[in-house]
């Protein structure tokens, strides 16, 4: 049994629109920012959270709940840059800016995007960019706080 390695197969994109968040095109993908590079290795965080509905009665002995809504805390961390493209997360990511998270696992970082791949896209707004305090021997960062803003499709086919 061989187990799946993460490393270096993730790739992220900003996209600023994609007409069918079901079915992304291969030409919105290459049209948006790929901040892959510019993530850290633990920075990219999209929790998903299943609300509980209890569903026991005035008779019931046993609690007893069924699945409610769904919800995402995202919040990536980038490494700064010193030149224009390099900090280009810290320039677009402002408070209120929206656009689409799109996210693709378990493909080669460098393999280009292809149709068929399976990719998460969320519809997101920004909220206020975070300075991560400073630390000896490590990069500038910031976070970014998105609020997922609509249902996204967590198993999208790139078109």
């Amino acid at each position: 049994m061989a187990d799946l390695i993460s490393d270096g197969k993730t790739r992220v994109a900003w996209l600023a629109t994609v007409s069918n968040i079901n079915a992304p095109t291969v030409a919105e993908l290459n049209a948006g920012a790929d901040y892959t590079q510019r993530i850290t290795p633990d920075g990219l965080k999209v929790e998903p959270s299943t609300a509980s509905v209890d569903t026991g009665s005035l008779a019931s002995t046993f609690d007893t709940s069924t699945v409610g809504r769904i919800g995402f805390e995202n919040e990536i961390t980038f490494k700064r840059g010193d030149t224009g493209p390099d900090d280009a997360p810290f320039t677009t990511l402002k408070y209120g800016v929206s656009g689409y998270l799109v996210i693709r696992r378990s493909v080669a970082y460098t393999t280009a995007w292809t149709i068929g791949q399976k990719v998460e896209v969320y519809p997101i707004t920004c909220g206020e960019p975070k300075h991560i305090p400073p630390a000896a021997n490590e990069v500038a960062k910031f976070a970014s706080p998105m609020m997922v803003t609509a249902q996204p499709a967590t198993s999208a086919t790139v078109a």
